[in-house]
């Protein structure tokens, strides 16, 4: 019985075999045949020109960061090659220890430092490079300006990121770009326009102000994130920032987003956030000042225990240095405001008190910007909005060289340096 029954079975095998050949060779031809149409689509769209480039990675202690060295084309606003050095910041490389006879800038900030919109060499901060090596301070000293500007970083941010990062290459003076469109906004989980992602944040809590990362941490603990961290998930982050169809669907997707209702509202200025430009009338527009003016003196404590200096520089939002008197006019009156630069004043007001330096850039541009007629912000094609463009930065560059030549470049030693 047991010899008939491996018979049967044998021919039961053997009936099989024919079909399981056909289905795997149905499946393999499948497989192949997506392999091919996906080769076919990365050589068309290579072909085409599409791009699609996104530089930013989860970061354990600021919510993301950008990707040591990522490069591509901006396309979003202008048409600019970025890459981000293997210090995960966009700048050229730099050494961690100090060179000997060198005045170290270090610039803190978010899309405006960060300034995808132009080329390297246009930034504001490579102006400041160049127009301070020829004040008569720096006859004997070089100066090293570092960017560690990144998209979307609150002033919260930027405070975590000097005591975590900065701190270790010496800087004599850091410079802390305020973006007042959306910065006192974005200290703001209640107001943040992100307030779901797993950002950090301060508060205050028995009168005391405190590092609140409890987002950020539930976030550090999930599967997902530790596998985005594993030799796997690096894996597949380089191929999505190196496959054009992955970044063609990237791109599909981020398009539906932004159609969104709540996410059109978010893209549409004139002022980004039309609250800050007059004293706050909500609990939590108050507390969203309270807390940006708190981590302001509390950055000026950090940068001074280590022997350095703080410039505070606000910057600017489209609708304050738009050059048409009528658009702004119109926008004031809607607010029911006599200017626009209440968050400025507030802010240098309180460099006053406080002592450390302020120096408002909005003015002085919105200025240039009417006398000339032109847009130091985005184009006349956008109306004003975006980033600063090529002559913005340089205007903000050398109006913030002049303010920095005023003073003593008194060098902070490096640890390793003795004093």
């Amino acid at each position: 019985m047991r010899i008939n029954s491996d018979i049967a079975e044998d021919k039961v095998a053997a009936k099989l075999r024919p079909r399981l050949r056909l289905l795997l060779a149905r499946f393999l031809l499948i497989i192949g045949g997506v392999i091919a149409a996906l080769l076919i689509a990365e050589i068309a769209l290579h072909i085409g020109g599409f791009n699609y480039f996104n530089p930013y990675i989860v970061d354990q202690d600021l919510g993301y960061s950008l990707r040591p060295g990522a490069d591509g084309w901006w396309t979003r606003e202008g048409l600019t090659y970025v890459k981000i050095n293997s210090q995960v910041f966009r700048d050229r490389g730099h050494s961690i220890a100090k060179p000997p006879d060198t005045f170290r800038i270090a610039i803190l900030g978010d899309s405006f430092a960060e300034a995808f919109q132009v080329p390297l060499e246009k930034t504001f901060w490579s102006v400041i490079e160049a127009r301070l090596q020829q004040c008569p301070g720096t006859a004997k000293v070089k100066v090293e300006v570092m960017n560690f500007g990144v998209s979307g970083f609150s002033t919260a941010r930027e405070l975590i990121l000097l005591q975590k990062r900065v701190r270790q290459y010496s800087p004599d003076l850091i410079i802390l770009l305020v973006t007042v469109a959306n910065d006192i906004r974005d200290n703001s989980q209640s107001l943040n326009a992100y307030k779901r992602q797993p950002l950090p944040y301060f508060v205050f809590r028995d009168g005391q102000l405190v590092l609140d990362d409890s987002l950020v941490a539930a976030r550090n603990r999930t599967l997902t994130f530790r596998l985005q961290r594993s030799s796997l998930g690096r894996s597949f982050s380089w191929l999505q920032n190196h496959s054009r169809v992955l970044g063609l669907i990237y791109t599909v997707r981020e398009a539906n987003q932004s159609s969104q209702p709540s996410n059109r509202d978010k893209q549409n200025e004139p002022g980004l956030d039309s609250e800050v430009y007059r004293p706050p009338s909500t609990p939590d527009w108050e507390e969203a000042w309270r807390v940006t003016e708190a981590l302001l003196v509390k950055m000026r404590d950090e940068v001074q225990m280590k022997g350095a200096r703080l410039l505070v520089v606000t910057g600017s939002s489209g609708i304050q240095v738009n050059p048409d008197a009528t658009t702004r006019q119109k926008f004031m009156n809607s607010l029911g405001v006599g200017n626009l630069f209440y968050p400025d004043e507030r802010i240098k007001s309180l460099g006053q008190a406080e002592g450390f330096d302020v120096l408002n850039l909005a003015p002085s541009l919105y200025e240039y910007a009417s006398v000339n007629r032109v847009f130091v912000q985005g184009s006349s094609e956008t109306g004003g909005r975006g980033h600063w463009n090529e002559i913005g930065h340089r205007l903000a560059g050398e109006l913030i060289s002049r303010q920095i030549c005023r003073v003593d470049f008194k060098l902070v030693q490096s640890p390793e340096t003795p004093r």
